[in-house]
């Protein structure tokens, strides 16, 4: 993505990259039809969910580096936080983090975040187990999160542009 491009041009272009990996994984897994799957079908099917998971690590790092001057300093997400929960926006706050919390589950693996996503309610997407993330007959092959879950990436793209338009009118 050039960086002549605004960030809600990037974002269309992160959304019609995930649809085109979206839809990789549907017919991988039409193809498969419940099975396991043979070498090839499976290595595609690996191959489009770490691509999946890859795009949404960079919308959301290119999310943060485009706003980051909103704030003079420190941590980006959890300032935003703070700002949309003082500007009585507790939806878009709790949306944000959860996201934050994913891609930096995404980009680090088990941690702080993996944790605080486990012990939170989270009707946003799925948070996996370490035994179902590693396991090798789960189809699709997911991390921690499942970015493959239908809705993950608009949910997160959605949740980009609202923080983005929330932050372009203060």
């Amino acid at each position: 993505m050039a960086n002549s491009q605004s960030l809600l041009e990037q974002i269309a272009a992160a959304q019609v990259t995930a649809k085109a990996l979206e839809d990789r994984i549907s017919e991988a897994l039409k193809l498969m039809d419940g099975s396991l799957g043979t070498d090839a079908q499976v290595k595609e099917l690996r191959r489009a969910t770490k691509a999946l998971e890859l795009a949404a690590v960079d919308i959301f790092s290119i999310f943060e580096a485009r706003m980051q001057h909103h704030f003079k300093r420190g941590p980006f997400s959890r300032k935003l936080k703070a700002l949309l929960l003082e500007s009585k926006q507790p939806d878009l706050a709790d949306r944000l983090h959860k996201y934050y919390l994913a891609v930096n589950v995404l980009k680090h693996g088990k941690g702080t975040s993996y944790r605080e996503l486990l012990n939170s309610p989270n009707s946003l997407f799925d948070v996996k187990s370490p035994q179902a993330a590693n396991s090798e007959e789960v189809e699709p092959p997911v991390s921690l999160v499942d970015v493959t879950a239908p809705g993950f990436f608009d949910g997160l793209t959605t949740t980009i542009v609202d923080a983005y338009h929330f932050l372009e009118e203060k």
